[in-house]
């Protein structure tokens, strides 16, 4: 059974985000992580394997730095890398990220694609289902439980307010959700073989695409950071009249009663 799983390298969940002049994000300094979500996915990619054979590759969108990402998935137990680096892509929207990715799935034959439910920088959550259409096969997004049988998928997803069985047949698209597994850490000797595992750079022109194939359906004018929290308020005296002026302050300053 051969898997792709898509990942996306994101600023790490503590960084502090700054705008640089132009207002668009300083990623200068900031801590790089593969995003938490698609660390499931590597997981589960890595189980089907190490379940029913097969190979695992790991496809991103990204500069240089995003190799980093790709090679502690092959640390984890994945067994190849695609990384797709084009300028073009630094202005593409979720529609052009998901066409560059199919196109990517043409050059590596599988059964199964999996990614994360969502990214944690973005949130736009749309990669598999955008990825569905255009591959024309069905998804299953936030799965929390996953059992194949010869090509028979049947999936536990998580709806509002519970979960769902869903059942499909190969191939599939999956999106994991928290609590699918427990991601493996790296060891020191899948990290010592990642080096040497394969890592296969893309180009747009590469996959038969150029940056007009992928003008942006949708562009963000700009980031803005939210306001600063305002420092709390003491109310001095004693409990009653504190109690009837803090009434009161809510009342008629932040108006919530």
């Amino acid at each position: 059974m051969n898997i792709i799983v898509y990942i996306k390298q994101t600023f790490d969940t503590e960084a502090k985000i700054v705008l640089d002049g132009s207002g668009k994000i300083d990623a200068n300094g900031v801590n790089l992580i593969i995003n938490p979500y698609d660390e499931f996915a590597i997981e589960e990619g890595i189980r089907l394997k190490e379940k029913f054979g097969g190979e695992v590759t790991v496809v991103s969108i990204g500069g240089a730095r995003a190799q980093e990402a790709i090679r502690t998935a092959l640390a984890m137990g994945a067994d190849k890398g695609v990384l797709v680096t084009d300028p073009a892509l630094e202005s593409a929207d979720e529609w052009g990220i998901a066409e560059t990715l199919a196109k990517a799935a043409a050059k590596v034959p599988c059964d199964i694609l999996i990614t994360g439910r969502i990214a944690i920088d973005d949130g736009a959550s749309q990669l598999g289902i955008r990825l569905a259409e255009i591959l024309n096969v069905p998804s299953i997004s936030s799965i929390l439980k996953l059992d194949i049988e010869g090509t028979h998928v049947t999936a536990v997803r998580e709806i509002d307010g519970g979960t769902e069985t869903i059942e499909a047949d190969l191939p599939v698209i999956l999106t994991a959700q928290k609590g699918l597994n427990d991601p493996r850490y790296p060891s020191v000797a899948g990290i010592m073989k990642a080096k040497k595992k394969p890592l296969q750079t893309f180009s747009l022109a590469d996959l038969g695409l150029s940056a007009g194939d992928l003008a942006p359906k949708m562009s963000v004018q700009k980031y803005t950071l939210p306001e600063a929290r305002q420092a709390g308020r003491k109310i001095p005296g004693d409990a009653a009249p504190a109690a009837q002026e803090l009434a009161r302050l809510l009342h008629e300053e932040a108006k919530i009663l």
